[in-house]
């Protein structure tokens, strides 16, 4: 039995990511020197894969693992479960599971730990817990076989799986909150409390008598940096081996050194989400004229440009290149036309154009961003007003009080389409309000209950209609940058700017 330790609860601070490697210079999977550090902008407030967020998934990968394992490209490999397979209905779920997995005070892996799991995160109230909204019961039909009763079909069930809501924790720890900072689950490494300082750094070694294919780094560590600039000098000196960076200049930085090395994944889309499409708050959204004349009044290029360094791609879908619904003719259904954009706001009946206000959050909307769409929008005669908040009363403002017509937010594009459907087009947090047509209920409706991979044509039939109704104003994808020393080879993650800690290995 595998003995674990509690460590000191701290307050978790957000900030810019390193994803490091230290001392690994010549290693190889059998070194016992081998160590690997990795940090994330989103630091988790606990270490109960209750509450895990998908963009904080290294810290909960290196204890818990999932039910399904999600490759680089965005497919599927068996992990906890061995296989999983829908009825005619595809309301239920069968899962096959291991037998040969244990919890470390030597508790077997089974099917009543996914039932306790599952239910568990479904009704714990953690940021990720609607993942798990459609799951009605988890049925035991023996150790090794569970079944997921759906109340409707869900086409991202399995991508679920393979998330935070797949994370395995040992039932028996679920009592009190001993889960917040002694993880309990089946996963590669064990935490190290003594080296562990949280809100700074987290660090893992390895589980002895894992049951999988062993991870090809002795440690593990997760570091927290406050600022870009520090991570490019931490590569370039050789303190930190490799790095993802959002900040554009910082890219240019480390691109411009001989030293560095770079690879480029675009990941995150940028752009206005419309609430109020039906104009509870801006009744000239209600209009799709007004949408559209708002699409054509954006400059994407010019903001690319000086906002990026050029660094991305101008789109105007919120599906990715990965996913079924994706349409390449679409990312340029909107040119920059103020022209049109006045015709459009003339034939919805704002000749002179009308006042729109959205929050402002300076760390996702920078003083030139907010400038640039101001100016942009000015043009047309639409007289955008920000409201500065700060992050802590943000989202009460935003999603309780529903006071915006919409905000600009940065996006992730997963290769699962059903997972955007979800969030961004169905009724729910990112909806709220409730928008939909008939084009749009009978065709969710048609992806939603069609086996996997057969409403191909309906998914590019959504995203045309939304496109052309002008239901969001994406920007552009933006390009991060994966940076590194040489030392180690890191396979980006399909859909997420965080690679899985399962895409690391020291270079060849």
């Amino acid at each position: 039995m595998q003995t674990k330790t509690r460590i000191n609860a701290g307050v978790a601070a957000a900030g810019a990511l390193a994803l490091m490697l230290t001392g690994c210079a010549g290693s190889s999977a059998d070194t016992d020197s081998s160590s690997l550090t990795i940090g994330t902008m989103t630091v988790p407030q606990s270490l109960d894969p209750a509450e895990a967020m998908g963009s904080a998934m290294p810290y909960f990968q290196a204890v818990y693992d999932t039910l399904v394992k999600r490759e680089p490209d965005g497919g599927y490999t068996p992990m906890l479960a061995t296989e999983w397979t829908y009825d005619e209905s595809l309301t239920e779920l069968t899962l096959t599971l291991r037998e040969d997995v244990t919890f470390d005070d030597g508790t077997p892996f089974d099917a009543e730990a996914v039932k306790a799991n599952l239910e568990r995160f479904r009704d714990g109230g953690g940021g990720q817990a609607q993942t798990m909204a459609l799951l009605e019961e988890v049925e035991v039909v023996d150790a090794t076989t569970a079944v997921l009763h759906l109340e409707q079909p869900n086409p991202a069930m399995v991508f679920y799986l393979s998330d935070a809501a797949g994370l395995m924790a040992n039932p028996a720890a679920f009592d009190g909150d001993s889960l917040t900072t002694d993880p309990d689950g089946t996963g590669p490494y064990e935490l190290d409390s003594g080296r562990t300082a949280v809100g700074t750094t987290w660090v893992y070694t390895r589980a002895d008598g894992y049951w999988g294919e062993e991870l090809p780094y002795d440690e593990v560590a997760i570091n927290l940096f406050d600022n870009e600039n520090a991570i490019v000098n931490g590569v370039r000196t050789g303190q930190i081996n490799a790095a993802l960076l959002q900040d554009v200049d910082q890219q240019a930085v480390a691109e411009s050194d001989p030293e560095v090395e770079t690879q480029p994944q675009d990941i995150d889309y940028q752009g206005i989400i419309l609430f109020d499409r039906d104009g509870h708050i801006t009744p000239e959204l209600a209009e799709p004229e007004v949408r559209q004349a708002i699409n054509h009044a954006v400059d994407r290029e010019t903001m690319l440009e000086q906002l990026r360094n050029g660094q991305g791609e101008t789109t105007n879908q919120i599906f990715g290149p990965q996913t079924d619904a994706y349409d390449p003719e679409l990312d340029s259904y909107y040119d920059h036309d103020p022209e049109r954009a006045r015709e459009l706001l003339a034939d919805a009946g704002y000749p002179d154009g009308f006042a729109l206000t959205l929050p402002r959050m300076s760390e996702i909307v920078s003083d030139p961003l907010a400038t640039s769409l101001q100016s942009d929008l000015a043009d047309v005669g639409i007289d955008l007003t920000w409201d500065n908040l700060d992050s802590g009363s943000a989202l009460n403002s935003i999603f309780t009080e529903q006071a915006y017509p919409g905000m600009v937010m940065n996006n992730a594009q997963p290769a699962e389409e059903w997972v955007t459907t979800v969030e961004l087009v169905l009724p729910g947090t990112f909806n709220f309000f409730g928008t939909t047509d008939e084009t749009v209920q009978e065709l969710t409706r048609a992806i939603q209950t069609s086996p996997d991979g057969e409403a191909a044509d309906q998914a590019r039939e959504l995203n045309r209609h939304l496109v052309e109704q002008g239901w969001f104003v994406p920007f552009y994808r933006m390009t991060f940058l994966h940076v590194s020393d040489g030392t180690v080879d890191v396979e980006p993650q399909s859909g997420m700017a965080v690679p899985a800690l399962y895409n690391y290995a020291p270079a060849e």
